[in-house]
């Protein structure tokens, strides 16, 4: 199968399935014109993200790595109206960039984006009580995933779930020795939540407009 049949393919079903109106399109214009890498999820996967912040009915989302907000608004508009997203960004553009896209989405009373490298704020986040949260979606720098799961489960409770994205990289994390750090990160990641006592996890390939990947998706258990 080549890239163009999973472009198509994710065409197809997102005209029938996939919500994505003018704000949301206006976010990615805006990543676009602002020059931020296009690497936020597909139309498909921020539907996905909403669909399962709704089933666990979700009042509380953490997001860590906000780039343009396009996750973020997809994740902010399955809470309830006094739900809370709180997103974490380290690029000062990125998080205008979001700002602005959040406002436009009507979101801003519900969405916090923090700027700051996310292992500096993240610990802020347990001093000032923020969690626990009901999801938390991981989607920053790989290298520093193992990191990010840990902070997570300081964060959570029984039935939060966690989704981590970005962890296949191309077939790449089959690699034990590889030299690429997103790589190691992932294998650590993934590693990590094999051996903890408190979760229980899936990992699925996925194929579309964004290529080759695969999101891992656990479940705090107790």
């Amino acid at each position: 199968m080549s890239q163009e049949t999973w472009t198509a393919v994710d065409a197809y079903f997102n005209d029938l399935l996939v919500e994505e109106d003018a704000v949301l399109r206006a976010a990615v214009a805006d990543a676009d014109a602002a020059q931020l890498p296009a690497i936020q999820v597909a139309p498909n996967q921020g539907k996905l993200l909403h669909l399962l912040a709704r089933i666990r009915c979700a009042r509380k989302v953490l997001e860590i790595g906000t780039l343009a907000g396009y996750s973020t608004i997809w994740l902010a508009r399955a809470l309830p109206a006094d739900g809370r997203l709180v997103t974490l960004e380290a690029d000062e553009q990125c998080a205008a960039v979001a700002a602005a896209n959040v406002a436009r989405a009507g979101l801003d009373h519900i969405v916090d984006i923090r700027l700051g490298v996310a292992l500096d704020t993240l610990p802020r986040l347990v001093e000032e009580g923020e969690g626990p949260f009901d999801l938390v979606f991981i989607d920053a720098d790989k290298p520093s995933n193992p990191a990010y799961l840990e902070w997570a489960l300081r964060l959570t409770r029984p039935g939060s779930v966690i989704v981590g994205d970005n962890v296949v990289r191309e077939g790449a994390v089959t690699e034990p020795d590889s030299s690429d750090p997103r790589v190691q990160g992932v294998r650590r990641f993934t590693e990590l939540i094999a051996a903890h006592p408190r979760l229980t996890a899936a990992t699925l390939q996925t194929v579309g407009e964004k290529g080759y990947d695969g999101f891992t998706l656990a479940v705090v258990t107790e």
